[in-house]
């Protein structure tokens, strides 16, 4: 294994990321020294620090206060000790991106639950699941209320949220994230973005609050420092470049496909965009045109690409300004607290999987030793992903767990395989990634019918909607006349599937 530790203190590695006040421990672990001990601080500190800063604004809602934030998520917290709540129970939270959602989310915090997130565009199947397995108490439809109660005081080593991410074998795994990892994933955002805790920071929230980059990268690192959240419950182009210019948004964190539909908008032109200062992207590949467009766009704004999983609480490397344009291919360097290595590196082309250590990392997924001890190996997690490692910049060269990424949602093609293969009239199937433009993948599926289907298309199509997500299911299929390409070990040949020209796309 090759390591490139991202944590001596010096900063040599190029990044320029401040690694001041960092203790390496027993674990060979790196840590900031002096953090908050649990999430539950940032919120008490935001309250006392900041009480008249406005903490949210949800866009076509209301705004709070700082203050008004943590009294009604005290209220909220009462609610749960009064429906039978208590610490380390789960609590899922079904609410779309809104003031609800923030409130449910630190209300939990503060009665000590276990915040289990629900992607809202799961099909009710794929929600049950979810629950059932993280054995939630509640799930959060609406908001609780009861009398105030005195915040919980969780160890850093608590949990304090499962994550729930897709899986290869088609059976979605709870990360369990810490509330070290979320305070630990907080300093990160300001020491590589360069953020100034002092200054008054507003950022848009245009991704889910139930994914990481939006609550851990966004949404909690702004309470850390008292910054506003504003928040949209549905991305829309003009509505973005709006509350862009009307609340003059000093930071911006996206995917490419977001930013790609802004710079596409005609209002783009005539918006005032002058108050962003950094602009940061990831959770897919961007194009270097894509970059140089945004830099175009935002004269004013630093930008970076961040890089991170559901396990390492969102951020891990993180390409600073001074890199982008000559290393638009890159994810850029480890965080400061953050290990990388690789496993098994090819010795002529350097590639291996990318391994991450640090203290924002889960500590496993929740009821599922067997995943957890062939994910998190020496007190490393294998992320799945095969890069290289360079200079001390890693860049991810492929995908080893055959993952598609639909405009920064993740689609693991065996998940999708394993709903349709279900289909009666199904003999045989593979799912890939179709390039677009736009979203950067699109699923297509490749099948071989039973004798005698017919109409299976659109049949295939209602088949999957009723099982998956919208956006796992195929929007691209191909009939077969023949059996998949295999090779002598008969495993699918997928790399012939993905150059295929005659894709039929799916009724929508």
């Amino acid at each position: 294994m090759d390591d490139d530790a991202g944590s001596d203190g010096t900063g040599s590695d190029g990044s320029g990321f401040d690694t001041s006040g960092i203790q390496r421990g027993e674990d060979g672990v790196a840590r900031y020294v002096g953090l908050p001990r649990n999430a539950v601080a940032l919120l008490l500190d935001a309250a006392v620090g900041h009480p008249e800063r406005t903490a949210v604004v949800e866009l076509g809602g209301e705004s709070v206060t700082y203050a008004q934030l943590l009294a009604r998520a005290q209220r909220v917290a009462g609610g749960l000790r009064a429906a039978g709540v208590q610490p380390g129970d789960r609590v899922a939270v079904g609410l779309p991106n809104g003031l609800a959602w923030m409130l449910a989310f630190w209300g939990a915090q503060l009665v000590g639950a276990v915040v289990v997130p629900l992607n809202t565009r799961l099909s009710p199947a794929e929600s049950a699941f979810v629950v059932a397995d993280s054995g939630a108490r509640l799930t959060l439809g609406e908001l609780p209320d009861g009398d105030p109660v005195e915040p919980a005081d969780p160890a850093p080593t608590d949990l304090a949220a499962l994550f729930y991410t897709s899986g290869t074998t088609g059976r979605p795994k709870g990360a369990m994230l810490t509330h070290e990892a979320l305070v630990s994933s907080t300093e990160n955002v300001l020491r590589c973005r360069g953020l100034d805790p002092s200054a008054r920071n507003t950022t848009l929230v245009s991704v889910p609050l139930f994914h990481v980059t939006g609550c851990c990268s966004q949404m909690v690192t702004q309470v850390r420092i008292g910054g506003t959240s504003v928040l949209m419950a549905r991305f829309r182009p003009e509505a973005f470049l709006a509350a862009v210019a009307e609340h003059r948004v000093t930071l911006l964190t996206s995917v490419p496909t977001i930013y790609e539909l802004v710079l596409r908008h005609p209002d783009v032109a005539t918006t005032d965009l002058s108050s962003v200062q950094v602009l940061s992207y990831g959770g897919a590949p961007i194009a270097p045109e894509l970059v140089h467009r945004l830099r175009a766009a935002f004269p004013g704004a630093r930008l970076g690409n961040g890089f991170g999983l559901s396990e390492t609480s969102a951020l891990a490397t993180f390409l600073p300004d001074a890199w982008t344009d000559a290393h638009a291919d890159s994810v850029g360097f480890p965080a400061p607290v953050v290990d990388v290595a690789l496993d098994r590196p090819d010795p002529d082309t350097g590639v291996g999987e990318l391994l991450v250590r640090g203290p924002n990392v889960a500590v496993g997924y929740w009821g599922d030793a067997a995943r957890t001890a062939e994910t998190f190996r020496d007190g490393w997690l294998h992320t799945g992903d095969l890069a290289t490692l360079t200079g001390g910049l890693v860049r991810i060269v492929d995908r080893a767990k055959d993952m598609i990424n639909r405009g920064g949602e993740n689609v693991y093609s065996v998940e999708v395989e394993n709903v349709l293969a279900e289909h009666p009239d199904v003999l045989e199937v593979a799912v890939v990634g179709v390039p677009d433009p736009v979203m950067g993948e699109k699923v297509g599926a490749v099948v071989l019918p039973r004798p005698g289907a017919t109409a299976l298309v659109p049949e295939l199509v209602a088949f999957a909607r009723e099982r998956l997500a919208d956006f796992k299911v195929p929007q691209f299929i191909r009939v077969l006349d023949g059996p998949l390409p295999r090779n002598a070990g008969g495993k699918v040949l997928k790399g012939p599937l993905r150059t295929a020209t005659d894709w039929e796309p799916v009724p929508r």
